[in-house]
């Protein structure tokens, strides 16, 4: 890859789909081959600017995703990431051929936008980018992968994840019709956005880590020759 700039690669996907643990494996596997990578996780819960977030997520605002409408719950999200932009990683970017992030604006197009009607989608991904990479300056991605995972095999994963205990989960994971009409926000994307998508499942169970994380790894090297 011709180190010319930084190259933002997005890891996406629903609750439980596995994000953490394949963003952490190209992060290892990037470095291993020489180049400089720099991680990101959103939202970023140590900082203040996600406290609109939890407050959403935890219910205090609602207990249905649906009581907090697309725009408004975005703008939450946005002001997470932007004040992580100024403060942190956008100072770096250019000591760094790849940042790999945990979700970004990508994960409003999915969850918020299962929120408007489908004749609405594209007006609102029109706003969010506008939003988000034009009026508040992000960087938009250089490339998007969405982890895809059937909402019943991340639901068991997730339940896994918290010993079982239901009240663990916030107001998205434990809406389930909420959660089918994320995978088919992301899947509008995939087709009309461009997004990659892996599929982390063989229809009963999760497929091997090392599987998903050769799969990112081989679009990665096809999109920047790395």
């Amino acid at each position: 890859m011709t180190r010319d700039r930084c190259k933002l690669i997005v890891i996406d996907g629903l609750d439980g789909s596995g994000k953490a643990t394949q963003c952490a494996c190209l992060c290892e596997t990037l470095s291993g081959m020489g180049y400089r990578v720099h991680p990101l996780t959103f939202p970023d819960y140590d900082s203040p600017a996600s406290e609109p977030v939890k407050m959403y997520l935890h219910g205090q605002l609602g207990a249905s995703p649906d009581d907090v409408n697309a725009y408004a719950a975005s703008s939450f999200y946005a002001v997470d990431r932007i004040v992580s932009f100024i403060n942190r990683w956008g100072r770096e970017m250019d000591d760094y051929d790849f940042i790999i992030a945990d979700r970004y604006t990508t994960s409003n197009i999915i969850h918020q936008m299962a929120k408007v009607a489908p004749e609405e989608r594209d007006s609102f991904i029109a706003w969010l980018t506008d939003f988000e990479y034009n009026r508040l300056g992000l960087p938009a991605p250089d490339l998007v992968i969405f982890l895809d995972v059937d909402p019943a095999i991340s639901q068991k994963l997730m339940l896994d994840r918290y010993d079982g205990n239901e009240e663990k989960k916030d107001i998205h994971e434990k809406n389930r019709a909420y959660l089918s009409r994320c995978r088919e926000s992301a899947h509008y994307a995939i087709e009309h956005l461009g997004w990659m998508t892996v599929s982390c499942d063989d229809g009963d169970s999760i497929r091997p880590i090392a599987q998903i994380a050769d799969a990112i790894l081989r679009m990665i090297k096809e999109r920047f020759h790395a």
